[in-house]
């Protein structure tokens, strides 16, 4: 993989794209959990996201409402996967998508040149309003709108596969 881009050249290919943002710099967060109180001040939908990869070794990013339930054991027959899916290493994410745990982003496939990885956006995030995603590091997130988070896409070569993810039945995590 090429040097994956900086959360500031990230920015910058945004702007030259003329898709608008606005960026929010804070504290560094790992967690869903973690950024709960950051978000406070925030508009917009908020996602976690989940780098996978099935028996034959093909990877997902999987885009989510923060407060979604996933049903992991499901998950691989709503998306088309091999087999269960399991989560990739940090040294996987970093060759892959240019991140390290905790700036997982659906950003990120702007640095999976060679379109090694499907993009798996919840169904649940396309309901127009704007979504927020750290900007290829976690002590940053940026607020984007419906269209033009499609265009990045679009434009990176990673047109997502839009599904509603499997829900756990009740008293599983998820």
């Amino acid at each position: 993989m090429s040097e994956p881009l900086t959360p500031d050249q990230f920015c910058a290919h945004l702007a030259a794209q003329g898709l608008a943002f606005h960026r929010t710099d804070h504290r560094a967060v790992f967690t869903v959990d973690e950024s709960r109180e950051l978000r406070a001040g925030m508009s917009g939908l908020h996602t976690k996201n989940l780098f996978l990869k099935d028996k034959k070794g093909r990877l997902f990013l999987v885009s989510a409402r923060d407060d979604a339930r996933i049903d992991l054991k499901r998950l691989h027959e709503v998306i088309g996967a091999s087999g269960r899916l399991s989560f990739c290493s940090a040294e996987l994410l970093m060759a892959k998508l240019g991140v390290t745990p905790g700036s997982v982003t659906a950003f990120a496939v702007i640095n999976d040149r060679a379109g090694e990885v499907t993009l798996v956006l919840d169904a649940n995030l396309m309901t127009g309003e704007e979504v927020n995603f750290h900007p290829l590091i976690n002590t940053a997130t940026l607020r984007i709108g419906h269209d033009a988070l499609l265009a990045f896409l679009d434009g990176a070569g990673h047109r997502p596969l839009i599904v509603d993810l499997p829900v756990p039945a009740d008293g599983q995590n998820g």
